[in-house]
C-alpha cells in the first residue's frame, strides 16, 4: 500500500489548492457583484423620489406592502431559478432596482427631516460598520452559527408578520420592537451568509449576494427607520 501514498498526498494538496481556489472566486465575485448591485439600489431609490412613487406609496401603505411581497419574492425566485447562468446577474439587478424604488418611501420619510440627509449617511455608516465587523468575524472565527439559521429564519417569519399587522394596528412600540429585533436578526443572519462563502458552504456567488444584499438591506432599513424616530428634527 506504501507505493501509493507518495501520488495519493499531492493529489489531496491539488485538491485542496482548487477548493481554495473555488472559495476565493465565490467570494470576490459575491463582494464585486454585492457593490454592483448597490448602483441599481440608487438609481431605484431616485425614480421613487423623483416621481413620486414613495408618496403613493406612503398613502397607500397596505397596497405598498403588497406589491413589495409579490415584487420582492417573484424577483427573488427568477434569481434562484437562473443563478446558474448570466440571467441570474440581470434578474438580481432589476431586483435591487425594485428594492430601491422600495426604500424610496422610507428615504422620503427621512428627508423630510431637517437632518436627513446627515441621518441617512449615520445608517449607511452604521451599515457598513455592522458588515465590516460580521465579515471579520467570519473570516477569522472558527466557530459555526450555521446551527442558528433556521432559529433566525423564524425569526424573520415573525418580524414579517408582526410588520404586516403593524400596518393596520399603528403601534409605535410594535414598531420599534420590530426594528430593533431586525437589525439583531439580520446582523446574525449576515454573519451567517458571510462565513458560509468564506468556508465554502456557498458555491454559487449570485444566490450568495443575494442573501447577503437582503441582509444588508435590511439592516440598513432598520437603522435608518429609528434614527428617524429618535434622532430627527424638524
Amino acid at each position: 500500500m506504501s507505493e501509493f501514498r507518495p501520488h495519493s498526498l499531492p493529489a489531496q494538496g491539488q485538491m485542496d489548492v482548487t477548493r481554495q481556489s473555488a472559495r476565493n472566486r465565490v467570494m470576490r465575485n459575491t463582494y464585486w457583484l454585492l457593490a454592483l448591485s448597490l448602483i441599481p439600489t440608487v438609481l431605484g431609490a431616485l425614480v421613487g423620489l423623483k416621481t413620486g412613487i414613495n408618496q403613493i406609496m406612503s398613502a397607500s401603505p397596505g397596497m405598498s406592502a403588497i406589491i413589495f411581497l409579490a415584487g420582492a419574492f417573484g424577483l427573488m425566485l427568477m434569481v434562484e431559478r437562473n443563478k446558474n447562468n448570466t440571467s441570474g446577474v440581470a434578474f438580481l439587478l432589476a431586483f435591487t432596482f425594485f428594492m430601491g424604488i422600495m426604500l424610496s418611501r422610507m428615504l422620503g420619510f427621512v428627508l423630510g427631516m431637517g437632518n436627513g440627509t446627515q441621518l441617512i449617511m449615520l445608517a449607511f455608516g452604521g451599515t457598513a460598520a455592522v458588515f465590516g465587523t460580521m465579515a471579520s468575524i467570519a473570516s477569522t472565527t472558527k466557530r459555526d452559527f450555521s446551527h442558528l439559521q433556521k432559529f433566525l429564519i423564524t425569526g424573520v417569519i415573525l418580524l414579517i408578520v408582526a410588520s404586516l399587522a403593524n400596518i393596520f394596528l399603528q403601534l409605535p412600540a410594535l414598531m420599534l420592537t420590530v426594528s430593533v429585533m431586525a437589525i439583531g436578526i439580520f446582523s446574525a443572519l449576515l454573519l451567517i451568509d458571510l462565513q458560509r462563502v468564506v468556508n465554502g458552504g456557498e458555491t454559487n456567488y449570485i444566490s450568495a449576494t443575494l442573501a447577503v444584499y437582503l441582509d444588508v438591506y435590511n439592516i440598513f432599513v432598520n437603522l435608518l427607520m429609528l434614527l428617524g424616530i429618535f434622532g430627527g428634527r424638524d
